[in-house]
């Protein structure tokens, strides 16, 4: 198990009910974060459409996580 704290911008704050939490995961992964986010607090967005950082640092989604770092969830953005 890893504590890590999870960050969460527009939709996924407004699912998680917070902008960001501390979880204990058994996660290798940012995509098994993700995933673990996902059911918690019942996001049906696909993990193609969504970005994700570690520490601060945009990420590719089979980056790893240690304990004690932090991932930022962003959902899909529209551009123009």
């Amino acid at each position: 198990m890893k504590s890590l704290t999870v960050r969460y911008f527009a939709m996924f704050r407004e699912h998680a009910g917070v902008a960001e939490e501390t979880l204990e995961l058994d996660a290798a992964t940012a995509r098994d974060v993700f995933e673990a986010t996902r059911a918690r607090h019942g996001s049906h967005e696909p993990l193609g459409h969504c970005k994700v950082a570690i520490n601060e640092t945009m990420a590719d989604w089979d980056a790893p996580v240690s304990d004690g770092d932090t991932v930022l969830l962003f959902p899909p953005v529209a551009g123009g």
